[in-house]
């Protein structure tokens, strides 16, 4: 077995965004395809954006910053339609 050096921090977080945007983009998609077929969905996940937070702690949290965030995705989404 070989030894492999720990992953430093700032490998860590680029890690994590690019896991962030391929989930990102997978997700996109899938709302996407599934928009085309039922358009009750954008109507449903916009409805649901009440119940979305921000999981900061501190002065960094602002649910309202992470709700803007989501519907810029279903207006893109509706302009796609």
């Amino acid at each position: 077995m070989t030894d492999q050096p720990s992953p430093t921090p700032l490998n860590l977080i680029a890690d994590g965004r690019r896991r962030e945007m391929a989930v990102e983009h997978i997700l996109f998609g899938t709302i996407r395809f599934l928009s085309h077929r039922h358009p009750e969905l954008l109507d449903e996940l916009e409805g649901s954006l009440s119940h979305l937070w921000d999981k900061s702690e501190g002065e960094e949290r602002d649910d309202e910053a992470v709700r803007e965030i989501a519907r810029k995705f279903i207006r893109s989404l509706r302009a796609e339609a």
